[in-house]
C-alpha cells in the first residue's frame, strides 16, 4: 500500500494541478484579460448579427430602379451618402472619407501601444511614457471626432427628408431633420437605433481604453512599475486595446461599407 502511494506521489509531483503554473507562459492577469476579451468579444458579435440581420430584411435604396437618391423611411439608406460630411468642407461630398480618418487614427493609436508595449520589454521607462502619451492623445482624437460624427448626424442635413406618419388615421407628410431614437430623415427608425447602440457601445469602450491608459501612463511616470521590475500591465491594457481597434474594423465594414 506504502509503495503504490509513492509511486502515485512521484507521478503527481510537478503537475500542472499543483498551481503555481503558467499555461502556455502566460500570467493568470493575461489569462483573465484574455477571457473578458472573449466574453465582450460574443457581445459585439451579437450586436453585428442583429445589424446584418435587420439591414438585410429591409429593401435597399437603389437609384437605377428607384430614380435619383433621396433618403426614404421604406428604404435602407446608403452609408456612404449619410456619412460624406467633414469637418471644415462644408458643402462637399466626401464619401467615408471622415469614417477613414478616424479608423487611421485608431489604428495608429494601436502602433504606438504596440511600441509602448516592446519598450515595457526592454524596461524603458521614457519611452513607455512617450508612447502611452501618443496613445492617449490618439483615444481622444478618436473620441472627438465620433462626438462630431453623432453631432452631425443628430442635426442632419439642411433639406431634410420627407417623411409619412400617421395621425388621426390620415396619412400626412412632415419634413424631418436629423436622427434621433424615435425617427431620422436617413431611413427606418432601426438604422438610427443600431447606429446609436453599436458606435456608442464601441466607444464606450474606447473610453475606458483611455482611462486605463492614462492610469498607465501615471503609474510608469510615478516610476510604480519600475519598482516592480517588470511592465505587464502595459502589455495586459494593450490586449484591450488592440481589441477594441480591431473590433472598430468589424463595425466600420458591417456598417459603413455594406
Amino acid at each position: 500500500m506504502s509503495t503504490t502511494t509513492t509511486v502515485i506521489d512521484k507521478r503527481r509531483k510537478g503537475s500542472i494541478w499543483d498551481g503555481g503554473n503558467e499555461p502556455l507562459k502566460a500570467s493568470y492577469g493575461k489569462l483573465m484579460m484574455w477571457f473578458f476579451l472573449l466574453s465582450d468579444a460574443f457581445t459585439f458579435s451579437a450586436l453585428l448579427v442583429t445589424y446584418g440581420m435587420i439591414r438585410f430584411s429591409h429593401q435597399a435604396y437603389d437609384p437605377e430602379i428607384h430614380g435619383t437618391f433621396k433618403f426614404s423611411q421604406d428604404y435602407w439608406p446608403i452609408p456612404e451618402k449619410v456619412f460624406e460630411a467633414v469637418p471644415f468642407l462644408h458643402g462637399y461630398e466626401l464619401p467615408l472619407v471622415f469614417v477613414g480618418i478616424m479608423t487611421f487614427i485608431l489604428i495608429m493609436s494601436s502602433v504606438t501601444m504596440v511600441l509602448a508595449v516592446e519598450a515595457g520589454h526592454r524596461n524603458d521607462r521614457n519611452d513607455v511614457e512617450k508612447w502611452m502619451l501618443w496613445t492617449i492623445i490618439g483615444g481622444f482624437a478618436f473620441l472627438g471626432s465620433q462626438a462630431w460624427e453623432w453631432t452631425h448626424f443628430i442635426v442632419g442635413t439642411e433639406e431634410g427628408s420627407v417623411a409619412r406618419f400617421m395621425e388621426n388615421g390620415k396619412w400626412v407628410e412632415k419634413t424631418i431633420f436629423g436622427a434621433n431614437l424615435v425617427v431620422n430623415q436617413y431611413g427606418p427608425p432601426a438604422f438610427a437605433d443600431l447606429f446609436f447602440f453599436i458606435t456608442g457601445f464601441h466607444g464606450t469602450h474606447v473610453f475606458s481604453g483611455v482611462l486605463l491608459n492614462i492610469l498607465i501612463f501615471y503609474n510608469t511616470a510615478t516610476g510604480v512599475y519600475e519598482r516592480r521590475g517588470h511592465y505587464e500591465m502595459v502589455e495586459k491594457v494593450g490586449l484591450y486595446w488592440h481589441f477594441v481597434d480591431l473590433v472598430w474594423v468589424f463595425v466600420f465594414t458591417f456598417f459603413y461599407l455594406i
